[in-house]
């Protein structure tokens, strides 16, 4: 067979082979390189007669001797595709095998077509790809949390994944340092407070103010604490803001062993990537100053718990109308005596529940507190804040009880206001249950008030027992739309004299609470003023 035949045997390659544009060469079984059209010399550089992996890459020969062996394992001619590289190039080659003996082995023409650009635009699209996945994973990894901490662990975890060898997140400041966040190859963040000047890292400042446009810097130029674990071991290290939300939220720094800069896409993919940390991370910024600021809030509209009180007993309970709730409309404080004189324990009931009832809760627990000069006398302090209310020029009311108690030797005297509110109850040892003759007009109604103070004396185990509606007015039973109401919790008190204020406050609970089970309720408070037992201080 001759390198140029055209004389129609099995070896030669035809007139189309030789002039079409794609690389044609025909190779025997054994390998051997029988004819190449002027396309096949051009790219290999070889002749007919040439062992096949002399001639060409070593990925066509591999795929050369698996199409030899095919026939034998399948008792059919082979076909293959196969590619790779050739010089700066990609191929994909497809075998078209020759006709021969029947059952022999026969040559086979092995067709190259030049796929660079097809090979291109599929990396491009496999990178877009990899590039949305990754944006997709750091969506949601930010999305999860409102914890500054863990959205600085997430951002430097995955920047060191998939954009670099290692990456830095520094906070803008709390208080006099920066929050700061380093994850290196190892995948590990570790956390730090630094106190950090802008002008020993370049381009720190600049990018403080959140724009993130990368600015390369070396290595050597920067501390250790950013340099690390390697300082002045080469590569680049890239600087990018991290714009918040309305203001900036920190700095990202880069750093790659490599080279400097960022491919078209990758600086895309990084600028994105800037975006949503440092969004994340003023949005968790932001819900840690407000969760700081609710909890400051918080302490001063949550019942205090119940004080002690020289020569006497006391024990409170509260329940907000939600499980959820931390805070609502029903309240209660004690103000113990100084120098020997009345103590004081407030306990009231704003309309409505939630946080806007806790909301005027706390502004009449401050004004109590304010007008404590007065206590003693129990209707100019319901004056004063009835105006207070009045004033404030909202549509809500309260109920309130007054108390003001004293221990006198074995004794507890006890001067009884209400103001809207039930009368408390006084639960007696071995005796009934009494209601304490004490009533009055609502507080944040009428310009003047109506009310009236009962004096009650406490002998040793007697309790007055002080409550809000959320307990009469519960709501449960069998179907849920029975009022518990008074009837009720008279006959839960019924021989509950001389029990401990402890037990009597969690009993009038657990009954509120077994009658409602799962329904809506209104806030709930209890507290019990006790006079010691035989031998009680």
């Amino acid at each position: 067979m001759t390198e140029d035949g055209d004389d129609g045997s099995p070896g030669a390659l035809d007139p189309v082979s030789r002039s079409a544009p794609h690389a044609v060469l025909t190779v025997e079984p054994s390998g051997l390189v029988a004819q190449l059209n002027d396309a096949a010399r051009a790219l290999l550089g070889a002749s007919a007669g040439r062992a096949l992996a002399d001639a060409a890459p070593g990925w066509l020969a591999d795929a050369h001797r698996a199409l030899r062996d095919q026939p034998a394992r399948s008792g059919r001619a082979g076909t293959a595709t196969a590619g790779g590289p050739i010089g700066d190039r990609v191929f994909e080659a497809r075998a078209v095998p020759r006709h021969g003996a029947q059952g022999g082995p026969v040559p086979t023409d092995w067709w190259l077509a030049d796929v660079t650009e097809r090979a291109r635009l599929a990396e491009e699209l496999a990178a877009e790809r990899r590039r949305m996945a990754f944006l997709a994973e750091e969506s949601g990894w930010f999305l999860g949390s409102l914890n500054l901490e863990r959205c600085m662990e997430a951002a430097v975890r995955l920047a060191a994944r998939h954009l670099a060898d290692a990456a830095l997140v520094i906070a803008v400041p709390s208080g006099h340092t920066h929050p700061v966040a380093y994850c290196g190859p190892d995948g590990n963040p570790v956390h730090e407070e630094r106190a950090i000047d802008p002008a020993e890292v370049p381009g720190l400042a600049e990018a403080m103010h959140g724009l993130p446009i990368p600015r390369w810097i070396d290595p050597s130029d920067v501390p250790g604490w950013v340099a690390r674990p390697e300082p002045g071991a080469g590569g680049a290290i890239a600087v990018i803001g991290l714009p918040g939300q309305g203001v900036p939220a920190g700095v990202l720094l880069l750093r790659r062993r490599g080279r400097a800069g960022f491919s078209e896409g990758e600086e895309t993919v990084v600028r994105l990537f800037a975006r949503q940390a440092g969004a994340a991370m003023a949005a968790a910024r932001l819900y840690g100053e407000q969760a700081s600021i609710t909890e400051t809030l918080m302490r001063d509209l949550l019942p205090p718990p119940a004080q002690h009180l020289p020569g006497i007993e006391l024990a409170a309970r509260y329940r907000p109308s939600g499980d959820a709730e931390r805070v609502g409309g029903d309240f209660y404080d004690v103000y113990p005596a100084e120098s020997g004189g009345e103590s004081l324990v407030v306990l009231g009931d704003v309309a409505g529940k939630g946080l806007e009832a806790a909301v005027l809760t706390g502004k009449i627990r401050t004004t109590l507190r304010a007008l404590l000069p007065l206590a003693a006398d129990h209707r100019r302090v319901l004056e004063l804040v009835n105006a207070a209310l009045l004033h404030d020029g909202g549509t809500r009311f309260a109920t309130l009880v007054l108390a003001s108690v004293r221990r006198e030797d074995r004794q507890v005297r006890v001067r009884l206001t209400s103001a809207g509110h039930a009368p408390p109850l006084i639960v007696r040892t071995g005796g009934p249950i009494e209601e304490a003759a004490t009533g009055g007009s609502l507080i944040g109604v009428l310009d003047e008030i109506v009310s009236t103070t009962a004096e009650v004396t406490l002998r040793p185990g007697d309790t007055c027992l002080m409550f809000t509606d959320g307990i009469t007015e519960a709501f449960g039973g069998p179907l849920g739309d029975e009022m518990f109401g008074e009837e009720r919790l008279y006959a839960g008190l019924a021989g509950c004299g001389g029990m401990l204020p402890e037990a009597l406050v969690e009993r009038v609970h657990m009954l509120a609470a077994e009658w409602v089970r799962g329904n809506r309720h209104d806030d709930m408070a209890i507290i019990a003023i006790s006079a010691p037992r035989q031998g009680g201080t």
